[in-house]
């Protein structure tokens, strides 16, 4: 029984890993489109507040107990953990759009590293050997699966900033999901951290899509961090029943259910092995339906953050023996 609920556990964590793994290539597709990065946000949360509500609503009158509800304080807790799930995604987002998919994921994923030097910095405790080890075999394969060894790269600056700043409030939100409330269920403690990421995602749209009147200068910077995703121009709706759908249902709705099904079976450890398939996914996509181009040295990086990723996560020896005694 026991192995068959590991196997669950990582059948729902890689499935849901796959899915985060083609969010990317389907908001490129939107740019190619015309659509802007406020528009392929705001869709995405919007559809995705609608679809978390109605299976609230369904687990709500379905449950045979009385389901726990969260305290004021942890409302403003989750609301404020949300923020850097809208940062996220946005800052994700405007990096495709100046680097491929490819190197966005790459850069994406150095959320790996930061975390260890956030939980450094929280236990006040210097990480041990393999830890080490891990991150810096992840500094090299990210040198590798960017090419950044190529004479003739080209990277947009503003593309490296953005996926780096993704990557950080990844970090964030992974701490902060993992911490807080965790008895609530798992749609209501979606919908609160998704109306904080809104509200980051509203404002965006906001200062990108309406145009502020009275804050030129605010305007201008934000157009030269975002030149060709912040257009002046009307909302186009047809996002909602196109890209948005999609993207809600794969970035919002999906994933997280699936995570909150395979995690607890498949354990923290294998879990976050399993769950960087997003990586190699999101590459082939790229590849497949952008014609992306990835060369031999690219991949030989990404397997060694993939390598990283599971030698952090392999259990130690002694912890194992305990958990056997």
């Amino acid at each position: 029984m026991q192995k068959k609920n590991i196997l669950k556990g990582v059948l729902f964590v890689g499935i849901g890993a796959s899915i985060y793994g083609m969010l990317a290539t389907f908001v490129k597709l939107a740019y190619q489109e015309g659509y802007t990065t406020s528009e392929v946000t705001t869709s995405q949360f919007i559809l995705g507040l609608i679809g978390l509500l109605i299976l609230n609503f369904i687990q709500t009158i379905t449950s045979k107990k009385v389901l726990p509800s969260p305290t004021p304080k942890e409302i403003i807790n989750l609301m404020l953990a949300g923020t850097s799930l809208g940062c996220t995604s946005l800052f994700y987002y405007i990096a495709v759009q100046y680097i491929n998919v490819s190197i966005a994921i790459v850069l994406l994923m150095q959320s790996v590293w930061f975390s260890v030097v956030v939980e450094s910095i929280l236990t006040k405790k210097l990480p041990n050997t393999r830890k080490i080890v891990s991150v810096l075999i992840v500094l090299l394969g990210t040198v590798l699966a960017t090419n950044l060894l190529h004479e003739n790269l080209d990277l947009d600056w503003k593309g490296i900033f953005w996926g780096l700043m993704a990557a950080a409030s990844y970090t964030l939100t992974m701490f902060t999901s993992n911490t807080l409330a965790t008895h609530l269920p798992v749609f209501r403690k979606s919908i609160i951290m998704l109306c904080g990421g809104s509200v980051i995602v509203f404002g965006f749209l906001f200062f990108a899509q309406i145009g502020p009147l009275h804050f030129e200068s605010l305007k201008s910077f934000y157009l030269n961090f975002t030149e060709n995703t912040a257009h002046i121009h009307p909302f186009k709706y047809s996002i909602l029943w196109t890209y948005g759908l999609v993207l809600s249902l794969f970035g919002t709705i999906i994933p997280p259910i699936l995570f909150n099904i395979g995690f607890p079976n498949a354990g923290l450890g294998l879990g976050s092995i399993v769950s960087s398939l997003e990586l190699p996914v999101s590459v082939t996509m790229a590849f497949v339906l952008l014609g992306e181009k990835v060369i031999f040295i690219q991949w030989v990086g990404i397997a060694l953050i993939l390598f990283a990723i599971v030698l952090m996560n392999l259990p130690r020896k002694g912890s194992r023996l305990s958990e056997r005694s």
